[in-house]
């Protein structure tokens, strides 16, 4: 047995990764050392859903992440798109690797409709006091989610 942390699941766009919708980045210079030191899991549920980089900007509509897994909000797309599933399919697929590395912890991109941290992008364009798609999932799946802005390198 080791005294190796678990690692941490983190926005695969944090570490440097031009996944984000418009095909940039933005690292976060505490997550990205985490990520070049072997101690986090990168992922991007937009990409893992199969959405493309870019690729059109998506938002909530009818409520937040957790509203979208109970079916009474979902996500589109700047072209009225319906994005749902995509984006489900993607925090599934992140909830998968977290499990599978034993992940305990993420830290996520805020504000965005996947991986915001009580604040995400709506279909207009504005911000919700809600979590994104894949930050809803992953805590109600017991996984501790906490966002770029608030994490400091342990």
């Amino acid at each position: 047995m080791t005294d190796q942390p678990l690692p941490i699941l983190v926005s695969a766009c944090l570490v440097g990764a031009c996944c984000r919708y418009d095909g940039q980045t933005r690292p976060h210079p505490g997550v990205r050392r985490l990520f070049e030191e072997g101690r986090a899991v990168a992922v991007c549920p937009e990409e893992l859903g199969g959405l493309g980089t870019p690729r059109p900007a998506a938002g909530l509509e009818g409520g937040g992440g957790a509203e979208v897994w109970q079916g009474r909000a979902r996500v589109l797309n700047r072209l009225g798109v319906d994005v749902t599933e995509a984006f489900q399919h993607g925090a599934r697929e992140a909830l998968r690797q977290a499990r599978e590395c034993g992940a305990r912890l993420a830290v996520l991109k805020q504000h965005s409709p996947s991986c915001g941290v009580g604040s995400a992008g709506s279909s207009d364009g504005t911000r919700i006091p809600a979590d994104g798609v894949a930050t809803a999932l992953l805590r109600n799946e017991g996984i501790q989610v906490i966002s770029d802005e608030e994490f400091e390198n342990p």
